[in-house]
């Protein structure tokens, strides 16, 4: 009866703090998007060389998109002209990084944590879009076009500060209903594992004793379909039954880089050749990004 009692609590605790981080954090987001036209934001991701692919990461650092909604986005890009590399940066980047994530970072794991976590999967996106486009795969795009005409019609922003915070909040009050059933799935099995999972089996199997517990958490992470506003909690219970930060990041990222709704999806943009690259992408990134946590951290 104890276990379940602070399986309730640590449940509670958990899902009202990441509740009240998502929709403010997300209120914030919506108001500032409504002061940068995004098809300025286009403009300079398509800038040439490096800096393409660096702006494209801090677009998706400040886009709360998931792996199936960055599809979306990422034709959209296609379909702007901007460069192939700079396309597959965002890509990657996307899922993992925006300013929800960085806080409940800050908020579960530390400072620490969340700098590291945002510099590597950073520097990750940038080197592979870079290493993506330098191989000349650009003719790995299918030949697709966007729906429509191209004169959708756009919602219109209102001018009152006090108006676009409403539209603001009630536009991240949305986005939190759309994801609560997966914050409850994630929340969820992360108090089961709080309260239920056996601390030895866990610090043996995914501890940082065992060498291979990082590319085990990342094997396992990849065929799930978990948000990162999900992960987090349930990672914060591996962390606290003995699994190493390192094998913690590792399922975070191949848990919410890739998902198997995600790939489908990007099947009808690239040819198999970048959808397996894509995967081994996450994968790696996953897998050095847990190593290299263990070794600082």
């Amino acid at each position: 009866m104890n276990t379940l009692i602070e399986t309730i609590k640590y449940f509670i605790f958990i899902m009202g703090e990441l509740a009240v981080l998502f929709i403010g954090i997300s209120t914030i987001i919506a108001l500032i998007f409504m002061y940068i036209p995004q098809d300025k934001l286009k403009t300079w991701m398509s800038g040439k060389g490096l800096w393409g692919n660096i702006m494209a990461v801090l677009f998706g650092a400040v886009t709360p998109f998931c792996a199936c909604s960055t599809v979306p986005m990422t034709l959209g890009l296609l379909q702007a002209g901007v460069p192939f590399g700079t396309v597959m940066s965002f890509l990657i980047a996307s899922p993992l990084m925006d300013p929800l994530v960085f806080t409940l970072l800050v908020a579960f794991m530390g400072w620490k944590v969340a700098i590291g976590f945002f510099i590597l999967t950073s520097v990750f996106a940038v080197v592979f879009g870079v290493i993506l486009d330098k191989m000349g795969w650009s003719n790995q795009v299918k030949n697709v076009r966007m729906k429509g005409d191209g004169h959708e019609a756009t919602e219109e922003v209102p001018k009152e500060f006090k108006d676009r915070l409403k539209l603001s909040f009630l536009k991240a009050w949305g986005d939190f209903k759309s994801v609560f059933i997966y914050m409850i799935i994630g929340v969820g099995i992360g108090a089961a594992i709080y309260g239920y999972m056996p601390t030895d089996l866990l610090a043996k199997v995914a501890g940082p004793d065992n060498p291979f517990a990082v590319i085990f958490v990342a094997l396992i992470g990849m065929p799930l379909y978990i948000r990162v506003e999900a992960a987090i909690p349930i990672g914060l219970a591996l962390m606290n039954k003995g699994v190493s930060i390192g094998a913690v990041i590792a399922f975070i990222i191949s848990g919410a880089g890739i998902a198997i709704p995600e790939l489908t999806m990007l099947s009808s943009i690239f040819k198999k050749k970048i959808i397996i690259a894509f995967v081994v992408i996450v994968f790696i990134s996953a897998v050095l990004s847990g190593l290299i946590f263990n070794m600082i951290i």
